[in-house]
C-alpha cells in the first residue's frame, strides 16, 4: 500500500519493515540491525531523510531506536533529542529545496518519486485551510510529513515562522513516538505473548475497541 510501512516484531524482538524498490516491489529491512550499528544517531537519520521530501520510514526508525534504548537500558532523552534534531534539520533542507526550486522543482521531484498531482493538490489544500498549524499537524500524517516542509518553502512562508512551528511539531512528534517506542521495548515479552494468543488481527480489534471506548468516554465527559 502506498505511503504505509508494515512493521512487525521478530522473535528476538527486532523491528523489520518493507521499503519500496524502484521496480515497484519491496525490500525487507531489519531496522534493529541498523539501530545496533548506528546507535543514537539512527533516531534522527530516518526522519531527517523523510523531512527533506524523500519517502522513508522515519517513524519506524525512531520507534526502533526507542525500543533499542529500552532493551539496552540507554537514554530515551538522547533518542528523543536526536529525533528532534533530525526532524528539524531535515525540515529546513526540505524548506530550502521548495523555496529555491518553486513549484516546477516540486512537481518534477514528485514525479520522480511517483507522487501523483492529486496528492500534491490535497496537500496544498490542507495547508491553505490550516495555515501555520498545518506544519505541526503534518508531522503526524503519513505523506504530509514528507512534503510539508517543501510545500512551505514553495509557498514562501516566512522562514522564522516556519522554523518555530516546525520545531514545535518536531519536538512533539519525537516525544510521542520516542515514548511509544520505549514503552514497546520495555514490554516486548508481554506484547509478543498477546500477539501469539490472539494474532495481529485480534490485537488490532482490541486496540480499536479500546479507542472506541476512549472516544465514547470523552464525549460523555463533554456532555456533562
Amino acid at each position: 500500500m502506498d505511503g504505509l510501512v508494515w512493521i512487525w516484531i521478530s522473535p528476538p524482538g527486532g523491528f523489520a519493515a518493507d521499503l519500496p524498490d524502484e521496480r515497484g516491489g519491496e525490500i525487507a529491512v531489519n531496522w534493529t540491525a541498523v539501530v545496533d550499528t548506528l546507535g543514537y544517531p539512527s533516531a534522527g537519520l530516518g526522519i531527517m531523510i523523510e523531512s527533506t521530501g524523500i519517502p522513508f520510514p522515519g517513524e519506524t526508525l525512531l520507534l526502533a531506536a526507542s525500543a533499542w534504548a529500552a532493551a539496552r537500558h540507554h537514554s530515551i532523552v538522547l533518542v528523543i533529542l536526536f529525533g528532534f534534531v533530525g526532524a528539524t534539520a531535515g525540515a529546513d533542507l526540505g524548506y530550502l529545496l521548495g523555496y529555491k526550486g518553486g513549484r516546477p522543482f516540486v512537481e518534477r521531484f514528485g514525479a520522480i518519486l511517483h507522487l501523483r498531482p492529486e496528492h500534491l493538490a490535497r496537500a496544498e489544500l490542507f495547508f491553505a485551510r490550516h495555515g501555520d498549524k498545518a506544519i505541526i499537524g503534518a508531522r503526524f500524517i503519513i505523506g504530509l510529513r514528507t512534503w510539508a516542509s517543501m510545500l512551505a518553502g514553495m509557498s514562501h512562508m516566512p522562514f522564522w515562522r516556519f522554523q518555530v512551528f516546525s520545531a514545535i511539531g518536531g519536538l512533539l512528534w519525537a516525544i510521542l513516538i520516542g515514548i511509544a517506542g520505549y514503552v514497546l521495548g520495555s514490554n516486548l515479552p508481554l506484547l509478543e505473548a498477546i500477539i501469539r494468543a490472539v494474532g495481529f488481527g485480534g490485537l488490532t480489534v482490541l486496540l480499536l475497541i479500546a479507542l472506541i471506548l476512549l472516544v465514547a468516554e470523552r464525549r460523555a465527559v463533554r456532555r456533562r
